[in-house]
């Protein structure tokens, strides 16, 4: 679908929608998309109404002096930029139909009404036995190891800020480990970090939501790796 236009409430909603996540139109840094939808903007964005649209168009504002030298295609509108096209969802006005008729078919029968009652018995009871026997023993934790990657907003972010941050989340099942900071591109680096989690304790997606709360530092997370231990 990419980006509609830049002059009405739903278009400068689209790209400061797009641009909560995100320090540029595409990628880690400055390039042609950037340069396009500047250029596509008659003016700032609102800061109240639009506040992402407009710290992105004040950021970009500083490169307009190397916008031919930006990479990228510059022959490109900005209208190819953006959010990807989304499926429409059909009318269900015939689902119902199509329900009966499903149901109709029935290609494979229906076994429940048929089933051996001594089957279903000797069945049941072989599962209890496996149920009986399982609970009686114990297995140790299930663990996996994570390698995550934690992204910055741009080259100005305090690295050091953000790993205090992240380290001081505590939750019971994690095991922080080692970290490394990696070059992404225009100064920009990334925060990796490897942690060890119990998995019944520790959902991974939690901890990544709460990384993220972090929203002066942190732009997204990524799970780089993950290995059951």
């Amino acid at each position: 679908m990419g980006f509609t236009d830049f002059l009405s409430d739903a278009g400068l909603t689209m790209l400061n929608s797009w641009l909560t996540t995100r320090s540029y139109i595409t990628g880690y840094g400055p390039s042609q998309a950037d340069v396009a939808s500047f250029k596509g903007l008659k003016e700032a964005p609102s800061a109240a109404k639009y506040p992402h649209a407009y710290r992105w168009y004040k950021h970009m504002s500083s490169y307009q002096s190397e916008f031919s030298s930006l990479p990228g295609d510059p022959s490109k509108a900005y209208t190819t930029y953006g959010p990807e096209a989304t499926s429409v969802t059909m009318n269900p006005k015939d689902a119902p139909k199509e329900a009966e008729e499903e149901e109709d078919e029935d290609l494979f029968g229906s076994d429940e009404e048929e089933e051996d009652p001594e089957a279903v018995k000797q069945r049941e009871a072989n599962l209890a036995a496996y149920k009986q026997k399982k609970a009686g023993k114990s297995k140790p934790a299930a663990k996996s190891m994570v390698t995550l990657d934690v992204k910055p907003w741009d080259d100005e972010t305090d690295m050091k800020v953000l790993e205090a941050n992240m380290r001081a989340i505590e939750m019971e099942g994690l095991t922080w480990g080692a970290s490394k900071l990696v070059p992404v591109g225009f100064g920009i680096k990334k925060l990796q970090v490897n942690f060890a989690v119990e998995d019944e304790k520790v959902s991974v997606d939690e901890l990544q939501a709460k990384i993220e709360e972090d929203e002066d530092h942190v732009q997204s997370t990524d799970v780089a790796a993950m290995m059951k231990l």
